[in-house]
């Protein structure tokens, strides 16, 4: 799991993940918004990529393309 963490520059609020920053914003408000939307991406993202959801086959057959 990541570890996020606001520091602050400045007048700027940077984003720390894992210690590594990656984003300056000039509010402290849209830093934490815009880590707990990060967040909230990363867990669904770990949602659909689970094994025990992914379907073998697509639920909709491939049609074949035409040639010309």
């Amino acid at each position: 799991m990541t570890s996020y963490s606001i520091i602050k520059v400045g007048n700027d609020y940077v984003v720390q993940a894992n210690d590594k920053c990656i984003l300056k914003v000039g509010s402290r408000r849209r830093a934490a918004q815009l880590i707990s939307d990060a967040t909230d991406l990363l867990n669904a993202l770990a949602v659909v990529e689970s094994p025990d959801i992914a379907l073998d086959e697509p639920s909709i057959p491939r049609e074949a393309p035409e040639l010309s």
